[in-house]
């Protein structure tokens, strides 16, 4: 249980972290969050915890492909949130966000990649 607490608060912290740092640098915070720190995170916990190397090496895979459907809506919430605000913008985000997904599964899947 202890080992459990210690993830969670040192997971969170740096989310609390990087939200601290982008309300002084939205450069520096914008950079510290397009970096893989939580597939980083989540690989050292699997590692400490003796997952074996394929499974790894699976989640790394589908984390790059469930990854791809995200960037749209990178491109599009800056543009929207000056024009609608930002809870609207959140939820077009979210919108285009799934929409992205649905396509991205149905043109894998007719690579041979499974997402679902």
């Amino acid at each position: 249980m202890t080992w459990l607490i210690v993830k969670y608060l040192l997971t969170a912290g740096f989310i609390v972290a990087v939200s601290e740092v982008a309300k002084q640098s939205e450069k520096l915070g914008g950079l510290i969050t397009a970096l893989p720190l939580v597939t980083f995170t989540v690989l050292m916990w699997l590692y400490m915890e003796g997952q074996p190397s394929d499974k790894m090496g699976s989640y790394v895979e589908y984390v790059f492909w469930y990854s791809v459907p995200t960037l749209p809506m990178f491109l599009t919430f800056w543009p929207l949130l000056k024009r609608i605000g930002f809870w609207p913008t959140m939820g077009v985000s979210a919108l285009i966000t799934i929409g992205f997904f649905i396509l991205t599964v149905v043109i894998l899947r007719r690579f041979g990649i499974e997402l679902l």
